[in-house]
This record gives structure tokens, sequence and C-alpha cells, in this order.
């Protein structure tokens, strides 16, 4: 019975995403529905097991054990419109840097109604994003947005890069001009008094309450989709509505949440841009980071003129990859890529930290699958074709930073060099491979 109920309501929200796609206009009247038992016990069982509670102390696996009494109980709240989120609690993990890192962790049943409404909003609002977009979307990721990158300078005439930062994006989105972009789509009043609750439900940072004027539910899933329905209207449909029809020159624009380049053919129109684009944020109340933004020359032209009149080709940063005008064996123009100076150093540090703590925490068996899960995982994202370079690099000095950090349990050495190198080859950790080929 479960299943055909749950059935029923997938097939429900793909008729949706149907009526959404076919009719641009169509503003959906009856939503809350939707979050009907089988539904949310669907949304619960995708939620991660391990994660830190929120503010009642209530784990995953602590709500799972009346998973049925506790959402029949959230069911009737949300019918009888008593369901209020609950605040946030806020924690903070140190960074390498010795900065730290704002955390906000949603009580159970929360993450569950965001679930269930991050799901109902994708299927209508998926219809009207742009292919321009790639961040926290369905099918698309940080290597489809850089491979676009890499595509659009390559094959089309850019000449200008516009390189911009908006300070602390997530914190200040605007809640007025939200619920009217949601509105655009979404005129559900039940389902717009729960969007407005979450997004005024607060922090909780050790025992005080701290209200939330402005800003997306922190560590929510649902913070990215209402993130990408503010930009869509306050970035994308701008300026493919209002600024592409006054270019003479190409130009187009790339985002991945709140990171985007956009690359022109016109200097002129960069710069005339650049200056539309700062109050078109302050319309909407967000602000371009001016120490984080340029605009530079950028691409094969300026990669020929460089060469001749004997000047370096400036670069830019996108989702961790420092850009910049290479060429290929033959001497012709190719985008090159490579770890950011910035993520490299981020990365070998936290390593740095990690094989420090671990080394006297567990056996050396133990952590070592652990450190080849880690080298792994960098291989995946930083493994784009033109970076194998940065990968041997951080492999090489991973195993320097593990041998340093062996030989320090004790007084006496643990190994030498040539005894350690013995061991990684009869213990092998993961070589540096290319995940992600642009030539495939």
């Amino acid at each position: 019975m479960a299943t055909k109920l749950t059935s029923k309501t997938q097939k429900a929200i793909q008729v949706i995403a149907l009526k959404a796609k076919e009719d641009p206009k169509c503003k959906f009247t009856s939503l809350a529905h939707l979050l009907a038992e089988d539904f949310l016990k669907e949304c619960f069982m995708e939620l991660k097991k391990n994660k830190s509670p929120g503010i009642d102390g209530i784990t995953v696996n602590e709500y799972e054990e009346q998973l049925d009494e506790n959402i029949a109980d959230l069911v009737a709240k949300l019918k009888a419109k008593q369901y209020k989120p609950k605040p946030v609690k806020r924690v903070y993990i140190p960074k390498p840097n010795g900065d730290k890192r704002q955390l906000g962790i949603p009580v159970v049943e929360d993450k569950i109604v965001q679930m269930a409404i991050k799901k109902i909003f994708e299927a209508i609002f998926e219809q009207d994003f742009m292919d321009m977009s790639y961040g926290f979307r369905p099918n698309r990721g940080c290597h489809d947005a850089l491979k676009q990158i890499d595509k659009i300078i390559m094959k089309y005439p850019v000449n200008f890069i516009v390189d911009m930062d908006i300070s602390k994006f997530f914190d200040t989105v605007n809640h007025k001009y939200l619920m009217e972009f949601l509105k655009n789509r979404i005129v559900d009043t039940n389902l717009l008094r729960l969007i407005s609750r979450f997004l005024k439900s607060g922090i909780m940072e050790e025992g005080i309450y701290f209200e939330t004027e402005q800003g997306t539910p922190q560590g929510g899933v649902l913070s990215p989709v209402l993130a990408n329905v503010y930009l869509h209207y306050v970035l994308d449909a701008w300026f493919q509505s209002e600024v592409i029809p006054q270019l003479n020159g190409f130009a187009v624009l790339v985002r991945y949440a709140d990171d985007f380049v956009v690359c022109f053919e016109n200097e002129k129109e960069a710069r005339i841009f650049g200056v539309a684009l700062r109050q078109r944020m302050s319309k909407f109340g967000l602000t371009i980071s001016e120490e984080k933004s340029k605009i530079i020359e950028f691409g094969r032209c300026t990669c020929q003129k460089a060469k001749k009149y004997g000047f370096t080709c400036e670069t830019f940063d996108f989702l961790g990859f420092t850009h910049f005008c290479d060429k290929t064996r033959r001497g012709k123009f190719k985008l090159g890529r490579k770890t950011s100076r910035k993520k490299y150093t981020n990365k070998m540090k936290d390593m740095n930290v990690w094989l420090k703590h671990i080394r006297n925490r567990a056996e050396l068996k133990e952590w070592w699958k652990l450190l080849g899960s880690k080298l792994l995982g960098h291989y995946q994202y930083y493994g784009m074709s033109g970076n194998f370079r940065c990968l041997k690099n951080f492999y090489h000095n991973t195993v320097r930073t593990v041998f340093k950090w062996i030989n320090r349990r004790s007084q006496r050495k643990s190994y030498n060099w040539d005894q350690f190198l013995n061991f990684i080859l009869f213990n092998p950790l993961p070589k540096p491979k290319i995940y992600h080929s642009l030539y495939t």
C-alpha cells in the first residue's frame, strides 16, 4: 500500500513538472496536500544517518525508532497549520588558517519537510532555470560548469572575463524579494506560509536565540533551491532578457550557485556590464565583493598579444581552479587550469592537521585506508585535463607529510625513507588520475 501511495505522490510531482514546462505562466494553487505521510517517509529515508542532531538533540536513528507515529504527528501539525520549524543550531568548525566555518544544523523533522518542499520546488522551477546555471541542480555539477567555460573560451570570440563575487550571498538574501519570486509560480498560501516560517525560524548559538531577518535557512537542503530561485530572477533572467539584447558582441554567463563568471567579446560592454551588475545586485539587497572581483583581458587574442609584446596574461579563479592562457604542444592557444593556490594550500594544511591528529589515535593499518579515500576524493574533484602536475604534487607532498608524522609517534624513528617506500610498495596509495577529460 505504501509503495502505491509513494508512487502516487511521485506521479503527482511529475504531472506538476510537465504542467510547469508546458505553461511558463502557470501558477500552482494547491501543493501543500502533497506533504503526505508516505511522501515524508520517503524523504526521511534520504536523510544521512550519521549527522549531528539539531537543538532538540534527536538523531535520525532515534527519530526512526517511532517513525510511523512521528510522521503521523508531523502531518497532523502540517494540516492544522501548527507546524513551526525550530531554530537552526549554529556551530563552528576550525579552518586550517585559524578561522572558523559556520555550520547550521536543523532538527530532523525540519530536514524532512525541507526535503519534501525541495522536491516540489525542483519539479516546478527546474522548468524555468536556464542552461547557464549549474549549482545544486539535478544531473549538473561543478565539472559541467568547468567544461562549459572551457568550451566557450576555446570556441567563441572571448576577449574579456568579468569575474565577480557576491559578499555573503546566503546570509543576505532579501526575504521580501524571495517571496515575490516564489509567487511567480506558487500561490498556495499554505506552502508559502511554510517557507516564510523557515526563513524566520532563527538561529540558536550556545543557548542564545538570534532572529533571521535575511538569508536562506542555514544547513538545510532547501537553501540551495531558494538561492537558485533568487539568482534566477536577479541575475540569469535579467542577463538573458535585458543585457544580451543590448550587446553588439558575444557574451555568455556561467553560474554555479553564487559563484559566476561572464565572458565578453568587447571590453566596453564588459565594463558597462560590471557597473550595471553592481546596481542590479544593490537593488535586491546584495553586494559585490570588490577585493574578490575583477575584469581582465583574457583569451586567444590576449595570448597572442602577450606573446608579441612580452607581457603575462592575467588569470581568474572559478570553482577551485585557476584558469590561465596556455598553449598546446604545437604552440596553439588552449585554456589551462590548475588547482588554485589557495585551495591547494588549504587542502595540504587540512591533510597535515588530520595526519597529526590520527597518528596516535589509531593503528597505521586502520587509518591507511582512510588516507587512500582522502586522496581519491581529491583526485575525483581536481582530476581535470591539464591539472595532472598539481595532482602529482599533492600526492608526493602527502606522502612526505605521512612519513614525517609516522616518525614523530615515538622517540625512535619508525622508518627511514627506504623502509617507508618499501612499505608503500606493498600498501599502495591511490595514484593521481584524470577523472574529467575535456578531450574525449
